[in-house]
């Protein structure tokens, strides 16, 4: 990473939701590094940024689409790994034409100057790399919007070399590791699919029950069935969905709808107040595993202390399943692991003793496989290993500002507060700096509303409304508003709208209308 010419960073504030990834980000700037940021509000690395991409909330594909039509129409392009590693350009040149200057402005709000200062910064380096973060993801557009930074990639070439590719940071602590081992709907553990089935009969005889064919729900579907009357009970392991869902209405009526509900967690949240059992979970000091970071290294962790519960969570879930008639009688999590290296191909060679004192990065198929630093050097996952280029068209956000809403709401996070805050809030100093919500407003914003700064603001959407002080500031554009999710006494996700990714499930946190009124 500190190798890079340029980093272009959409749609992530790593200097508050990853500062280790910022410590990374920033040495690369010290080291000369070119800094694109994409995104509507003025953080950290926006202000040092060498061209600052201010966009309109959900016009991500607009911007892309912009950029790759000007590296097409300067000849920015690399023919070379176009020729030799893609298909599909000519369908993606169509698309891009009919993104011009003054369509992609009156799109994005971007200046046409800015659009072509960072498409010649990011095609004409040697090495560049792009970060990108929630800001990408959170929007019904987000899987697109996740493709048409891949097609930025593959124009230029800057992917499957050291020092470039894209980077997705994820949102919280093993992320990568939990998703890489069968917690979402369509596959079984290693992203083999559950309509695969070769995949099927291999896992039906490691454990013996007979697997669907049929993808399951994703997690916000659940909660719709809840309230639908369909899921009885429901278990939630270190999830707060009461806070952190959006549309909470909707969340609170799934939760109080079912017979029986377990939590499982460290600390009271605003989800185990709906519990009929609460069970303690293992915080990070108590446990002994593995953790999968952004870069797919898979690391050992070993517990500091005992779980102060008495068990850690796979101890709990172990003995739940062999008490509902499934028995699970593995007595270390090394144990799990050998499991999941005879089950997933991209875990098969790593065991305990090899990380032991330094993780490996998946694929490791076997056991003297060294790990996989860097992907796609050769090949890409599609069969014949080429990748494909994908036209899209914008779409935007799905609710969008309105005479009555006027202006947008953007959610994210703060550096001082964790998620929920269901941790950081018990800490005297980190809640002595910052002790409440606070909305993010522009002054222009602000001196048309009459509010000053500090002053108690009410915050509404269709969906409900809450009470907040108002912090004025130009890290908001004219338009636009911030607001955190992090505390209990004002929860943002009353706002938020019921708008999702069809493809992912994934939430559109990052853009609902709403209205800001002074008290």
């Amino acid at each position: 990473m500190p190798d890079m010419d340029t980093l272009f960073l959409f749609g992530s504030n790593p200097t508050e939701g990853h500062p280790i990834v910022s410590l990374h980000l920033k040495k690369a700037l010290a080291n000369g590094a070119k800094l694109v940021v994409a995104d509507p509000r003025k953080t950290w690395m926006a202000r040092r940024a060498d061209v600052w991409l201010n966009l309109k909330p959900g016009s991500n594909i607009a911007l892309l689409n912009g950029i790759i039509r000007v590296i097409l129409e300067n000849g920015w392009e690399n023919a070379e790994f176009i020729s030799k590693r893609t298909e599909g350009l000519e369908k993606l040149q169509a698309k891009v034409r009919e993104y011009d200057f003054d369509r992609v402005e009156e799109l994005t709000g971007v200046g046409r100057d800015k659009i072509i200062e960072a498409a010649r910064l990011y095609a004409r380096a040697d090495k560049s790399m792009i970060v990108y973060g929630l800001g990408v993801t959170e929007h019904q557009t987000g899987t697109e919007n996740a493709m048409a930074i891949a097609n930025l990639a593959l124009v230029c070439g800057h992917i499957g070399r050291p020092a470039t590719g894209i980077m997705a940071l994820r949102g919280q602590n093993n992320v990568q590791g939990a998703s890489d081992l069968g917690p979402l709907p369509a596959t079984l553990p290693g992203y083999q699919s559950v309509t695969d089935p070769k995949c099927r009969e291999k896992f039906q005889k490691a454990w013996g029950v007979t697997i669907k064919d049929k993808p399951g729900l994703k997690s916000v579907e659940m909660l719709d069935e809840c309230t639908r009357g369909n899921f009885k009970g429901i278990f939630i392991l270190g999830e707060d969905p009461a806070q952190t869902d959006p549309d909470l209405h909707h969340v609170r009526k799934a939760l109080e709808s079912v017979d029986f509900l377990v939590v499982q967690d460290i600390f009271p949240t605003e989800t185990t107040k709906y519990a009929h059992v609460i069970l303690p979970g293992a915080s990070f000091a108590e446990k002994d595993g593995t953790f999968t970071n952004g870069e797919r290294r898979v690391q050992r962790i070993r517990k500091a202390i005992e779980p102060i519960a008495g068990m850690a969570e796979w101890e709990v879930i172990s003995r739940i399943s062999t008490l509902m008639g499934y028995p699970m009688t593995y007595s270390h999590p090394s144990e799990i692991m050998d499991e999941i290296a005879s089950l997933v191909p991209i875990y098969g060679g790593i065991s305990y003793d090899r990380i032991e004192k330094k993780g490996i990065q998946w694929p490791c198929p076997t056991k003297d496989h060294p790990g996989t630093t860097t992907l796609y050097t050769d090949l890409f996952s599609r069969p014949g290993g080429l990748a494909q280029f994908m036209p899209l068209d914008h779409q935007g956000s799905a609710e969008v500002a309105d005479e009555t809403y006027p202006l947008v709401l953007i959610t994210g996070r703060i550096r001082e507060h964790y998620n929920n805050g269901s941790m950081t809030r018990r800490c005297a100093g980190i809640a002595e700096v910052v002790p409440e919500e606070l909305i993010e407003i522009s002054p222009e914003d602000a001196g048309a509303l009459g509010i000053a700064h500090m002053d108690w603001v009410k915050v509404s959407s269709r969906r409900g409304e809450l009470q907040v002080r108002a912090k004025v500031t130009d890290r908001s554009q004219s338009g636009s508003v911030f607001m955190t999710f992090h505390h209990e006494n004002a929860l943002t996700n009353v706002l938020t709208s019921e708008h999702r990714d069809p493809i992912t499930g994934t939430p559109e946190y990052k853009s609902c209308a709403v209205r800001v009124e002074k008290v």
